[in-house]
């Protein structure tokens, strides 16, 4: 990835993942009951620590750099705001939004080339697995409509 695109991406993806997660300097489970920190960190979070700002800013541009390396590496070469709109859903949810042919019309459209329909797929995700079950969630839907937003910017 070239270093100018990754710190664009970087920073607009920063800015709808900030606001979507909000900031917890201790432990909390999230709706579908995921062990989670800071700005939505999951990965070996400590329950009997308390985060600092400064640790959370951390873990964020750590876990946010990985997500576009991700989306990088299985849909090279994306425009900017379309690397982070879904650099930051697979922040969120992992890289099946983006990666995953099999079971991603996204994916699908980005690697045929259809930017645009892939960026209209995001509205899709909005749903988390509550006792076993889909459910919209408000979070989510706002999320992905600021994803969404993003990543039409400027695409044909």
């Amino acid at each position: 990835m070239e270093a100018k695109n990754v710190a664009k991406a970087m920073a607009l993806a920063v800015a709808i993942a900030i606001p979507a997660e909000g900031i917890r300097l201790s432990w909390y489970a999230d709706p579908p009951g995921i062990l989670t920190v800071c700005y939505g960190h999951t990965g070996g979070v400590d329950k009997a620590k308390r985060y600092t700002l400064d640790e959370c800013k951390a873990l964020l541009n750590k876990d946010m750099l990985h997500a576009l390396d991700t989306v990088e590496r299985c849909q090279p070469g994306l425009p900017t705001g379309v690397l982070a709109a879904f650099g930051d859903a697979v922040y969120n949810m992992g890289p099946r939004i983006a990666c995953d042919v099999s079971k991603s019309t996204a994916a699908r459209m980005l690697k045929s080339g259809d930017i645009k329909g892939a960026c209209n797929q995001l509205s899709r995700w909005n749903k988390a697995h509550i006792l076993g079950v889909a459910v919209p969630l408000a979070g989510l839907t706002k999320r992905r409509a600021a994803e969404k937003t993003l990543c039409l910017e400027g695409v044909a």
